[in-house]
């Protein structure tokens, strides 16, 4: 695309870019970007600006496809359920970024709706583990796949070349963040 990539160094003129009106910045899927070099800073610029708003839509439509009783909360909380299974409540907390008492009480409405189940993690008693139940899974599940059918209707406007960008792209900042988890613990 011709879109040059300077270090953060070169790539001083950031805050003089955030300035700018979007429109002339933009260098998503084969648009210009206006003289502006591609740097780390302004990359990082257009994740914050965009990962936000996508979040929101997928978890309105998933929360949609789940039940209404279901609060986001608790949908985040039987997410992270489904994908770490056994955890602890700690974890819990820890991901809704809440207190221990709120993620005890979020959970314990999932436990009365049926969708997670608590036990005592057998090597540690104080240490409560959690997993999801039959119905949650399904319920899950079910949200999910309806989910991902909902974003694929909104990709499905994009052409062949802007979909393969916009996979290796999404690749490229899961790889990225990925790795930069893994380097902090």
């Amino acid at each position: 695309m011709g879109l040059q990539r300077r270090t953060p160094k070169e790539g001083q003129k950031e805050a003089q870019n955030e300035s700018e009106p979007r429109q002339q910045r933009r260098g998503v899927l084969g648009q210009t970007m206006n003289e502006n070099p591609v740097t780390p800073a302004l990359c990082a610029s257009e994740v914050m600006e965009h990962a936000p708003f996508i979040m929101r839509l997928i978890r309105a439509e998933m929360r949609r496809q789940g039940t209404p009783f279901l609060s986001i909360p608790q949908f985040r909380a039987l997410t992270y359920i489904y994908r770490h299974p056994g955890g602890s409540l700690t974890a819990v907390s820890e991901h809704l970024g809440v207190t221990l008492p709120t993620a005890s009480a979020i959970t314990d409405r999932l436990v009365r709706h049926g969708l997670v189940a608590r036990a005592t993690d057998p090597e540690e008693r104080r240490r409560i583990t959690l997993t999801l139940t039959p119905e949650g899974l399904e319920l899950y599940q079910r949200a999910r796949a309806a989910t991902r059918d909902y974003v694929a209707s909104i990709l499905a406007d994009l052409t062949d070349e802007q979909l393969a960008t916009t996979l290796e792209g999404i690749r490229l900042l899961g790889n990225a963040f990925r790795r930069a988890a893994s380097a902090k613990c």
